[in-house]
């Protein structure tokens, strides 16, 4: 079997978490790649697509990434925020992301908070409308911690488990 990592990062949270989904990836090929240097998706059974939610939704380089993904493809889906796990922004971006992959099989999602840039915040504090948000997001400083990795590795265990089970005992076709 072969597996993709793939991510987008800007501040280095998500390139974090990629980094712990392929160490906990075992006994198969893998690589780990930004989006910008993933050409090709032929040999990939199964693809760790990574992004950070920004302004509550998809980055468009992440959109432009997940539309050249082969029809049938096995994906897991990965992404780093600044609000709590299963908050409301970020089960949105989840949901515009699955929205995007009707022709592949999604195995599963996971989420973590990823340390939101001090500036941001101070800038959204000062918006009545972003405040209750910005408030939010400063719970997610030092984030992704050493739990948030560990729970990254263990969703890719899964997520192996998982795809292994659409091929052979032996990860084959």
């Amino acid at each position: 079997m072969n597996v993709l990592v793939a991510y987008y990062s800007e501040t280095g949270n998500t390139r974090k978490v990629a980094e712990a989904i392929f160490a906990g990836i075992e006994t198969v090929h893998k690589k780990l790649l930004p989006i910008e240097e993933v050409e090709d998706f032929a040999a990939a059974d199964l693809i760790f697509c990574g992004f950070p939610v920004i302004h509550h939704g998809l980055p468009e380089k992440i959109t432009a990434f997940m539309k050249r993904i082969p029809d049938g493809g096995k994906i897991a889906l990965f992404a780093t925020h600044g609000s709590m796990r299963g908050g409301e922004k970020a089960v949105t971006a989840f949901f515009a992301a699955l929205s995007l992959c009707r022709n592949q099989k999604v195995l599963g999602t996971f989420g973590c908070q990823g340390q939101v840039k001090s500036q941001l915040i101070e800038t959204l504090m000062e918006k009545p409308q972003h405040r209750a948000w910005a408030l939010e997001s400063q719970g997610a400083h030092g984030h992704p911690d050493a739990a948030d990795l560990e729970d990254a590795k263990a969703f890719a265990a899964q997520m192996l488990v998982s795809a292994k089970k659409f091929h052979g005992r032996d990860g084959q076709p």
